[in-house]
Order: structure tokens, then sequence, then C-alpha cells
């Protein structure tokens, strides 16, 4: 389900935006800076500070998490079920050395967000639709040009 592809996104993204839902659907998105791919089907995500959305996924287990890369402007957003993961878990203390090579020690954490993918569907910036002659290099260039004037 993980492909090449959606693991170099990842792998060149800052950000990704999860979005959680209570169990009386009130959706909240929150930006997580610290996630990546487990094996071909998960994302692992270290929950630092994420008070809703790990209640969120505790009264509903759907997600949505989005990546792209901002000059490009080409990423992907992955659908599945999400469940909290701590120390007692089997799999937690290899998910945690995963995460914590990206922490570089800086972000403690004790539970994980384990999303099992179900669904995949890539993002493509308008613009590359509108006028599909667009290369990624034009929007690199247009990308500098609008974040560092």
């Amino acid at each position: 389900m993980l492909t090449d592809e959606i693991k170099m996104y990842i792998d060149k993204s800052v950000l990704c935006w999860l979005a959680t839902s209570s169990e009386n659907n009130i959706p909240n998105v929150s930006p997580k800076e610290i996630f990546t791919y487990y094996g071909e089907s998960e994302i692992i995500v270290a929950n630092i500070a994420s008070p809703q959305t790990i209640r969120n996924i505790k009264q509903n287990p759907n997600v949505c998490i989005s990546f792209i890369d901002v000059f490009i402007q080409k990423g992907y957003q992955l659908k599945g079920k999400a469940r909290m993961l701590t120390k007692e878990n089997a799999d937690f203390e290899s998910m945690k050395a995963s995460l914590s090579i990206l922490t570089k020690g800086k972000y403690p954490f004790s539970s994980i967000t384990n999303i099992y993918i179900e669904k995949v569907k890539p993002i493509l910036a308008p613009k590359y639709i509108i006028y599909p002659e667009t290369t990624e290099q034009q929007q690199i260039e247009e990308a500098i040009k609008q974040y560092k004037p």
C-alpha cells in the first residue's frame, strides 16, 4: 500500500496534518511534526502535544493524514484506522526507536498513534490540473519566489 513514492514524500515532508473526529462527529485537524512510515501499510506519529487527537482516536478510530512537498506541491492523503500505543504494546519500542531518530531527543513522547492505511489518494496543486504542462521545476521556482521574497 505504501509505495516507494509515498515513502519519499513522507521523508520530504516537514509536517503532516492528522484529521480526527470525536464520537459526536466534531472534526479536529492537527499538525504533526514527528511521523514516518512503518512497514508497508502503517504510519506512526509521536504524540507530543496531542490531547484532542488522542481523545478523538479513542472515541473514533477513523483518521485521515495528509502531507505534501511544499515546493513541488504534490503529496498524498491517506485514510485508515488509528490506535493508540503505549509501552505495554508489543511493537511500541520498535516504533519508538524509528520516531526517536526524528526527534533527536528533543521531544519526549510516551504514546504513538499507529495508523493502518486503507485508502491512498494523491494530492496535486490545482495548477497541475488546470495547466497540465506545468513542470515540477516551475512549481519549485514559483514556490521559492513566494516563500523567499
